[in-house]
């Protein structure tokens, strides 16, 4: 049984059960290094066996008795399964996600499809308005921008830079998907390495400005999105601080 590689890391798991008896939690003592490390791949295995259970939507749970089992029988050389038997099994389930997976990837294109032209006419609609108000600025790509701080200099980026901001994205709705604010720590990234809506907003910006964007759509992650938290052509605010200019 040697070829079943996929089979080592549960024998780590198998002794880390059999160290202190069945139990769970603190029950088993981790005196030694080997204990500490046993218990590290049991963790691992078991993130493997509920991420099966989650990726099935709970279809498919493993038997955490018959794992022992297995496990057992593998250490004993006294398997149930050859090679062959063990192989043709993990083969199927491994065809079975492919074909949940490639149906669940349709499911959403087809979604997409559908709340694209929905997000485009509201996203439309959204900027029509906004373009109106006082403050609010609009490029020849359909950016909108308004100065919320002016900056100090008159250097600003290129595409080619690299800068640090803190940002705030949120959807139309007020929604926040992402936040450097939230998480207390700037970011920092080359300009021509995110969308193209940051790429021309940041180049208009100097350092200490904080701007606020209306990213259309297309300028930002187009008819796919970003799943789960960007919709397919979503029309996205950003409130972006620039906070240095890398060259």
């Amino acid at each position: 049984m040697k070829k079943l590689l996929y089979l080592i890391p549960i024998i780590a798991l198998f002794t880390a059960c059999n160290t202190g008896g069945a139990g769970g939690g603190t029950s088993i003592p981790l005196q030694t290094e080997s204990d500490s490390l046993s218990y590290a791949f049991g963790l691992n295995i078991g993130q493997t066996v509920k991420k099966i259970k989650e990726d099935t939507d709970g279809a498919t749970q493993l038997n955490v008795d018959i794992v022992r089992n297995g496990m057992a029988d593998f250490v004993a050389d006294n398997p149930v399964f050859s090679d062959a038997d063990a192989q043709k099994v993990m083969m199927a389930f491994s065809q079975k996600m492919q074909a949940a997976q490639m149906q669940k990837q349709q499911q959403a294109q087809a979604e997409s499809a559908l709340e694209a032209p929905k997000n485009e006419a509201e996203g439309a609609a959204f900027l029509a308005a906004n373009a109106t108000k006082e403050g609010v600025k609009t490029t020849a790509s359909g950016l909108q921008y308004k100065v919320l701080k002016a900056g100090t200099g008159s250097a600003k980026p290129a595409a080619t830079d690299k800068v640090t901001v803190h940002y705030t994205g949120k959807l139309l709705d007020g929604t926040v998907f992402d936040s450097s604010v939230e998480r207390g720590q700037p970011t920092s990234f080359g300009l021509n390495q995110v969308i193209p809506g940051w790429t021309e907003g940041v180049q208009l910006m100097t350092v200490g400005s904080k701007y606020e964007f209306y990213i259309p759509g297309n300028i930002a992650y187009g008819p796919r999105g970003n799943p789960p938290s960007i919709p397919p052509s979503a029309t996205l605010i950003f409130e972006i601080e620039l906070l240095e200019i890398a060259k």
